[in-house]
């Protein structure tokens, strides 16, 4: 992430994906985080512990919340074999 375009203030920031406490799906999380980081909304990963007992979360900034929000279900959306396509669209 570019720590320069980060909010600067907590209260600036709106989580917009969390991983449920004890989830076991890191995965997840990172996916997520790297899908909003290629599209240009910077993140803050909250809770982010090699302990899989606490709980993950996703923020950003309140003025990205919508647009990644919107990535995120449509990314659900598609499911796997869409985010693949996605995926290999960004890298071209």
């Amino acid at each position: 992430m570019d720590l320069s375009s980060a909010p600067n203030n907590e209260d600036d920031l709106v989580t917009v994906f969390s991983m449920a406490e004890g989830g076991t799906n890191e995965m997840e999380v990172v996916t997520v985080q790297q899908l909003l980081e290629s599209s240009g909304i910077p993140t803050v990963l909250v809770g982010d512990s090699p302990l899989p007992n606490f709980s993950e979360e996703i923020r950003v900034a309140k003025g990205d919340a919508e647009r990644a929000e919107q990535i995120i279900a449509d990314a659900l959306a598609m499911g796997p074999k869409g985010a693949s396509e996605a995926e290999a669209e960004s890298e071209r």
